[in-house]
């Protein structure tokens, strides 16, 4: 490998983290909207994300497939992070952000694990399935016409 190819791997690496993050970041929306976290989500959303990696990957479809996967799950830890930060924000009468800040992402992370559901496990198991089936076939190519 090139050093180009090496720098152009990190990049999709860091594409897909970022694009992941701001999955879990809409994902957030209807879950404060409708009051309840809403894991079936996961589906639609890694399908969503592994068309978005498929129309900027070249090469073979595992690539896809491995960053869709990669950027399902980030989006599926992501929104647990948020949901968690959420209700302690709603129970202490903080903001979102100070209550981030304050918490810290080790916390987080303990209080979304403690509330995580095995149905909730499956759900995102299956939409990081779903972006890894999705990103695994190529992209269709439209036909160009000719005037």
């Amino acid at each position: 490998m090139t050093v180009r190819q090496i720098v152009g791997e990190c990049f999709a690496l860091l594409c897909a983290v970022m694009l992941g993050l701001a999955a879990g970041a809409i994902w957030l929306l209807p879950t404060v909207f409708l009051h309840r976290p809403l894991p079936w989500l996961a589906i639609p959303a890694g399908w969503l994300l592994a068309v978005a990696v498929r129309q900027w990957v070249q090469g073979s479809g595992w690539r896809a497939a491995l960053l869709a996967g990669l950027a399902t799950a980030v989006a599926s830890v992501y929104i647990r992070i948020l949901i968690t930060a959420v209700n302690i924000s709603a129970m202490m009468g903080y903001g979102l952000i100070d209550t981030m800040r304050t918490a810290g992402l080790s916390m987080l992370l303990d209080f979304a694990h403690i509330s995580m559901s095995p149905l909730d496990i499956a759900w995102s198991i299956a939409g990081i399935v779903t972006a890894i089936i999705s990103g695994w076939r190529a992209p269709r190519r439209r036909a160009r016409t000719v005037r």
